[in-house]
């Protein structure tokens, strides 16, 4: 076994807090091992006065810390399973993917306690398309703004009053510590999450089996089964962070259900449905459901934002 293990992290605050965690759970399971953090700036740290959708996919948060385990100088890096894209690079796989937290969106905001209370016009700060997209089409009369910057810098620009309301990942906020800061979750039946929000992915390099093996007690097989179903949507549509699509799979016994939608950035046109299955089935049910949505005019979607090469 390792003596020593070197976690690959970002330097936000919530990259840090999933740094510790999972370097606190390997402490406590294997007394005396030495673990320590290496900081890695990702380019999504780097450029913060441009929307996301304009620089790129799920990469911007991942990069360079796949460089840095490539090259042997971190063990392995912990992500949001969200952040990371549907593909892993050569060389490397994920170890673990931790029991899932909240997997809900947030409503946040000073004056307002719920999504319908929000007045129309209100400026509602996300940098997500996803949520831009699924709010858009329960609510074509808000004012949709850009928001970047981690989690502390967007409740600043929010107490500053640069908006009415913004929305944030329930786990992150709940992880951070800043529950009470959240006035609704918002329902799944108007805003699905993004694949796999609310768990943790430990990526490793795949020829490091003493790594590996060492992560094996942080697998959660639930949640593992269902980003599983929700990965496989994802690779279908060649999704990346900025997609406007959702999915969401549950898992309860041997079944298996995955909802998925797909909608215009605008939120006028609207593909949702679900699949039911077995567990075993994860992977064929979200490339299925992809399909379904793709084939009832979701391709259309992807085609006109350029997300979507033809058949």
């Amino acid at each position: 076994m390792k003596h020593q293990i070197i976690i690959g992290t970002r330097g936000s605050k919530l990259a840090l807090w999933q740094a510790d965690y999972i370097g606190q759970r390997l402490r406590e399971e294997y007394p005396g091992l030495s673990v320590t953090q290496k900081r890695v700036t990702t380019k999504g740290d780097r450029i913060l006065d441009v929307p996301l959708a304009k620089i790129g996919g799920k990469g911007l948060f991942t990069k360079e810390l796949e460089e840095e385990m490539l090259s042997g100088d971190i063990d392995l890096a912990v992500h949001s399973l969200k952040d990371m894209p549907a593909k892993v690079p050569d060389g490397l796989v994920i170890a673990a993917v931790t029991k899932r937290l909240d997997p809900g969106d947030a409503l946040v905001s000073n004056r307002f306690s719920s999504f319908e209370e929000l007045p129309k016009g209100a400026r509602v700060g996300t940098s997500s398309l996803r949520r831009r997209a699924q709010l858009l089409c329960a609510r074509p009369d808000l004012e949709m703004l850009d928001l970047r910057g981690n989690v502390n810098t967007r409740l600043r620009k929010l107490d500053e009053g640069e908006y009415d309301a913004i929305v944030l990942a329930v786990a992150g906020l709940k992880r951070l510590g800043f529950a009470d800061r959240i006035r609704q979750v918002l329902p799944r039946d108007m805003v699905l999450p993004a694949v796999g929000q609310g768990a943790l992915a430990i990526e490793t390099r795949a020829d490091d089996k003493e790594t590996r093996d060492m992560l094996a007690f942080l697998r959660d097989d639930d949640t593992i089964c269902c980003t599983e179903a929700e990965r496989s949507f994802l690779a279908r549509v060649e999704g990346g962070c900025q997609v406007p699509v959702g999915v969401y799979a549950t898992a309860e016994g041997d079944g298996l259900n995955v909802e998925a939608v797909i909608a215009s950035l605008d939120g006028q046109c609207f593909y949702r449905g679900n699949v039911k299955g077995t567990r075993k089935d994860a992977a064929r049910l979200g490339e299925n459901l992809a399909e379904k949505l793709l084939g009832e005019g979701g391709a259309e979607i992807l085609k006109e934002l350029g997300l979507l090469g033809g058949e």
